[in-house]
C-alpha cells in the first residue's frame, strides 16, 4: 500500500473511540483493573492469562483477542506485543492498556475492520513485562525520573540483556555450516535468566507466534534484527555495523510500515538522532547481546522488531493522548503485516496433522516449522518462492507459489511416508558441536552500551 494511504486507511478506526480512553499512568493495580475492566465489557472476544511472576510476585498478565479466546484455531495466525520491559519506559505500557480498550470498544461498536482483525488473528497483549521495575520508576515520578531508575527488574538485572546468547552460536556454527533457526538452548540456561525471562521464554515456547513487537522508549525508531554484530564476537570495542538477517528485506517492511502509520516516526528526525524512514537495523544503531528480538527470531517461528517509542522514557500525562494518537493506526496496522506471505496445512497420506514440519524457502536460509495442529506461516513479500515441506519419516515435498500484496497464500503439503530404510545413524564426527561445547569455545562478550533497547 503507498505510504500517503496510511492515513486514510485509518480513519476507518472512528475517531470517537478515543473518548472512552483515559490518558492516565496507571500503577500495578490500576492496570491489573484495566485489564479485568477490558475482558468484564468484551467477555466473548478477551481471556486474561498470567504466564508467570515478577521476581517480587507480581502476575505477568497477558490480554487475549480472539473469537474463540483460549483456543488456537488452525490457519489463524497469532501476534504478541509486549511492553514496558524496561520498567522505566512507560508509553508501551499505557499504549498497549489504550489499544486493549480500544479494540474492545471498537469491536462493541461494530467496527469492520477490527472485527475482522480480532475474528482472523490470536492477539496476545502483555502491557507489563517489568512490573516491578515500573513500580520503582513510578515512584519517582515523571518529573525527577531518572533515567536508569527502575530500568532493570527487582534483582537489578536488564531483562533485555538476559536471554540466552543464541547469536554467538548462530555465527559460530555459520562457520560450520550450521542453522540460524530453532538453535536448541544451553543446558544451564534456566539457571542464567531472570523470573521474568524465563516466563516468556516458557511463554514463546508454548504458542506459535508468528510476528510481535516490544515497545520500549527513548528514541523514536522502528528497530529490526539482528541486534547483535558478529564482529562483537572478536573486538571488545563498540562497533556499528549492519548485521542483516536472512529476512531483512521483510523486516524492513515490517519497520517501515510501523514508521509510515506513525504520526512522526517516519520522518527520521526524532530525539536528536536521524534514522532513514524511521528505521534502523540493531546493530547497525549499536550492538546488543542477549536481546529479546534476536532470540525470537533465532529460537522461534516469531518474527520480532522493537518499537521506539518516545524520546521521555516516562512522559507526563498530559502528553499520553498526544502519543496514542500518533501510534494508534501504526498498533493496528502492524497486527494486520501477519496476514502475508503462505500458510497452510501439512499432513500426512491419511489427513493427520505433522506437527514440527520444517518449512524451507529457497533462497532465504531461515526455516520456520509447523505448530501442534500441523498448520505453519510463512511471512514473505510478495513475488514467487520454491517452497519445501519436510518431516522425519516422510519423503519431502516441493512446490512453486506467487504471493500477492494482500492475503497470505494457501498452500498445503501431504507428505507421503518414506519408505526407505536408513542405515543406522551414525556418531557426530565432530563438525557439529553441541551448545555445551559451544559454551566452552566461543564465551559471549558483554556488548551493550546505550540505555534504549
Amino acid at each position: 500500500m503507498a505510504r500517503w494511504l496510511r492515513p486514510l486507511v485509518g480513519a476507518l478506526l472512528l475517531l470517537e473511540g478515543a473518548a472512552a480512553l483515559s490518558f492516565l499512568h496507571h500503577r500495578y493495580e490500576e492496570m491489573v483493573q484495566a485489564l479485568f475492566r477490558v475482558q468484564s465489557q468484551c467477555p466473548y472476544v478477551t481471556r486474561i492469562y498470567s504466564i508467570g511472576r515478577s521476581v517480587e510476585g507480581r502476575h505477568l498478565y497477558v490480554l487475549e483477542f480472539s473469537d474463540y479466546p483460549g483456543i488456537h484455531e488452525p490457519l489463524e495466525p497469532e501476534f504478541k506485543y509486549v511492553g514496558n520491559m524496561h520498567g522505566n519506559e512507560v508509553l508501551g505500557r499505557e499504549l498497549l492498556l489504550q489499544l486493549s480498550e480500544f479494540l474492545c470498544e471498537e469491536y462493541r461498536r461494530g467496527n469492520e475492520r477490527i472485527t475482522r482483525l480480532i475474528h482472523d488473528t490470536r492477539i496476545h497483549i502483555m502491557p507489563s513485562m517489568n512490573p516491578d521495575g515500573y513500580e520503582v520508576a513510578a515512584k519517582q515520578g515523571p518529573d525527577s525520573n531518572g533515567y536508569l531508575t527502575g530500568r532493570n527488574n527487582a534483582n537489578g538485572v536488564d531483562l533485555n540483556r538476559n536471554f540466552p546468547d543464541l547469536n554467538t552460536f548462530m555465527y559460530y556454527s555459520g562457520e560450520i555450516s550450521g542453522p540460524n533457526h530453532h538453535i536448541p538452548l544451553p543446558d544451564n540456561w534456566k539457571s542464567q535468566v531472570e523470573p521474568e525471562t524465563l516466563a516468556v521464554i516458557q511463554w514463546i515456547s508454548s504458542y506459535n507466534f508468528v510476528l510481535s513487537a516490544n515497545l520500549h522508549g527513548g528514541a523514536v525508531v522502528a528497530n529490526y534484527p539482528y541486534d547483535k554484530s558478529q564482529d562483537q564476537r572478536f573486538r571488545s570495542h563498540r562497533r556499528t555495523v549492519n548485521t542483516p538477517t536472512p529476512d531483512d528485506k521483510l523486516f524492513q517492511k515490517l519497520a517501515k510500515t510501523y514508521s509510515y502509520a506513525h504520526g512522526w516516526m517516519h520522518r527520521g528526525w526524532n530525539c536528536g538522532d536521524y534514522f532513514a524512514d524511521g528505521i534502523t537495523n540493531g546493530a547497525s544503531w549499536y550492538s546488543l547481546s542477549k536481546g529479546m528480538q534476536d532470540f525470537n527470531y533465532l529460537y522461534t517461528n516469531c518474527f520480532e522488531i522493537t518499537l521506539e517509542l518516545s524520546c521521555n522514557k516516562f512522559p507526563p500525562e498530559e502528553d499520553l493522548e498526544r502519543q496514542w494518537m500518533a501510534n494508534r493506526e501504526a498498533l493496528v496496522a502492524f497486527i494486520e503485516e501477519v496476514h502475508q506471505g503462505i500458510k497452510g496445512m501439512v499432513s500426512d497420506e491419511n489427513n493427520n496433522a505433522i506437527a514440527g514440519a520444517v518449512i524451507s524457502v529457497q533462497g532465504i536460509s531461515h526455516d520456520i516449522t509447523s505448530g501442534d495442529m500441523g498448520d505453519y506461516f510463512r511471512l514473505l513479500l510478495p513475488g514467487t518462492y520454491t517452497v519445501t515441506a519436510s518431516a522425519d519419516g516422510y519423503q519431502s515435498q516441493t512446490v512453486t507459489t506467487t504471493v500477492g500484496p494482500a492475503a497470505p497464500s494457501l498452500v498445503h503439503f501431504q507428505l507421503k511416508q518414506d519408505v526407505v530404510r536408513k542405515p543406522p545413524e551414525r556418531k557426530a564426527s565432530g563438525t557439529r558441536m553441541s551448545n555445551k561445547a559451544l559454551q566452552k569455545k566461543v564465551v559471549p562478550r558483554a556488548t551493550r552500551r546505550g540505555t534504549q533497547r
